[in-house]
């Protein structure tokens, strides 16, 4: 006899209970009349979303959870249903997932690996119940068990629950992306799956949340430890698969699977769906940003368009006496292919103003970065102008480079809500923008979607004559390679060095990192793509005697 599992790959906004409740209810009739589903599959946490950080914190939130679970119990019926939610029991909180059927909570199962690294701080705000059972129960003559997300990366919660009869696991999730994460995730459950013979139902939830976006692309594999194709990343979907308990083995029903699964395909339609989901939870339906002409702002441009549409972006350019004319005739050529309203503001008479204002004070001194940082300030101030008196919310366009290093202005090209490539080194981007050019297909209008001599040209500030970034950084491969040593892989300089680097280069370039922390805690969230962001996940005290 076979068991059909409906698997709901779908976005449940953080704090969103009341629309998630009702949500969750009207999909649980979806999965069983339309799709003739026996049990119905919810992401981790699908009732509050995830992560709710410190909403767990107050009483009348986890009573509202509770509420809605004993709500979405009632539409349970002549269908099993597993929802997660965070369940309060007296002073704790419990990570849970919840077995709904015949209009009740029947079971509840209780997260026992709680993340703490990266991302992650469950242990801040959940516990373990030292008493928690294996939770396994039974649907047409199948033994069907649940665990949660960091509970299949331990043998032991998946051991237990194959020593309840478990024949088929159900795995709820809420697990950021960040490249080459798939491959390791996959060949994690191809081990399980071998190790216990109990095929499994992986589920992720899909959407971006503030700094990290999550990508769906669940996964079900047999017990034999074949594991299917992933479901199309960062979509929602609804992925019915037949399990017959006999065979231990799934077959797809509707399974819309992952056609490209390159490292820049995906980073890129990570990238888009924050954009997206970021201005669309926070009410935002255009944005604006400053295009310069440089290779930054032209891909942030083009996610702009591909998350929201030509029609709902604004770019604005900023030139002043340093601009090149090849900078405003790039910045004009994308935007006619792209169809996107573009608007031009000088900034000299504003840079002017601060230049006499301040002369008294700055008399006898010399012209230097003060003056450079005067004219991105003033860019600043025009675009948060714009965005506030015409509103939308304001992309800035630094990468993680230059976060790195510190070669950003804060109030100035750091103004912003929300930095959509702030994860990406400066050779990324590159790479990114080649990736878009010949496989994401063309411009709207006919063209590239990035020009090519955007790509080409080297990049500049543009804020004193001839200026050309590594005047003042080593070369941008050098310097990503010191970078990804550092900051992602947390390697010393002794390390750094003993792999090839010049000593001064590194001691150089940490000095740097180490000295630019502070714009880092002032700097605009954007979405996690690597392996260590900027952010939630690396976070270093600003008043630091290590070296």
């Amino acid at each position: 006899m076979t068991l059909r599992i409906a698997l709901a790959q779908f976005d449940f906004p953080v704090g969103a209970v009341a629309a998630n409740t009702d949500r969750i209810a009207a999909m649980i009739a979806e999965a069983r009349d339309t799709h003739g589903a026996d049990v119905v599959l919810f992401p981790e946490l699908a009732v509050s979303g995830y992560p709710p950080e410190d909403l767990l914190l107050r009483p009348r939130f986890l009573a509202d959870c509770e509420t809605a679970i004993h709500a979405i119990a009632q539409a349970a019926t002549g269908i099993v249903a597993v929802v997660g939610w965070p369940q309060a029991a007296g002073a704790v909180v419990y990570n849970a997932a919840s077995v709904l059927r015949d209009g009740v909570v029947a079971q509840t199962y209780r997260k026992r690996e709680l993340p703490n690294y990266a991302v992650f701080d469950e242990r801040r705000y959940f516990d373990v119940d030292p008493d928690g059972e294996a939770c396994v129960f039974e649907v047409k003559q199948t033994r069907v068990g649940v665990v949660i997300c960091e509970d299949l990366w331990f043998p032991e919660p998946l051991s237990r629950t194959m020593d309840a009869g478990a024949q088929v696991v159900l795995v709820p999730n809420a697990s950021p992306f960040e490249r080459d994460k798939h491959a390791q995730r996959d060949a994690l459950i191809a081990d399980r799956v071998r190790e216990s013979g109990c095929a499994l139902a992986y589920l992720n939830v899909v959407g971006g949340q503030d700094a990290v976006v999550f990508d769906g692309a669940s996964v079900i594999a047999d017990g034999d430890g074949h594991v299917h194709p992933a479901a199309r990343a960062f979509e929602e979907h609804w992925l019915v698969a037949d399990f017959d308990g006999a065979s231990r083995k799934f077959a797809r029903v509707a399974w819309p699977a992952e056609e490209e699964e390159s490292r820049d395909a995906l980073a890129w339609r990570a990238i888009v769906r924050g954009i997206r989901d970021y201005c669309g939870k926070n009410g935002f339906t255009k944005t604006w940003l400053g295009l310069s002409g440089g290779i930054d702002s032209s891909i942030v441009l083009a996610m702009a368009v591909d998350a929201l549409g030509a029609g709902n972006v604004t770019a604005v350019r900023l030139p002043s006496r340093y601009t090149a004319d090849l900078s405003n005739d790039l910045a004009a050529e994308q935007c006619a292919a792209l169809g996107v309203r573009l608007e031009a503001v000088s900034i000299e008479k504003p840079f002017t103003g601060f230049l006499e204002a301040l002369g008294p004070l700055f008399d006898g001194k010399a012209v230097d970065v003060t003056e450079e940082n005067l004219q991105s300030r003033s860019r600043g101030v025009i675009l948060m102008a714009l965005a506030n008196k015409l509103g939308g919310l304001l992309l800035t366009t630094g990468n993680k480079s230059e976060y790195a290093v510190g070669y950003a202005t804060i109030y100035g090209d750091m103004c912003g809500g929300y930095a959509p490539i702030k994860d990406l080194y400066k050779t990324e981007v590159f790479a990114l923008a080649r990736w878009r050019n010949a496989s994401g297909g063309s411009a709207p209008n006919g063209g590239m979607v990035i020009p090519p001599a955007v790509i080409e040209r080297p990049p500049s500030a543009e804020l004193r004559e001839n200026q050309k970034d590594q005047d003042s950084l080593p070369p941008y491969d050098v310097l990503d390679a010191i970078l990804m040593r550092h900051v992602d892989l947390e390697q010393s300089f002794d390390e750094i060095v003993s792999a090839g680097f010049d000593d001064a280069t590194v001691a150089r370039v940490l000095r740097l990192v180490r000295i630019s922390e502070w714009k880092r805690h002032q700097a605009a969230p954007g979405p996690k793509v690597s392996r260590r962001a900027f952010g939630r996940e690396r976070r270093y005290p600003i008043t630091n005697g290590y070296s």
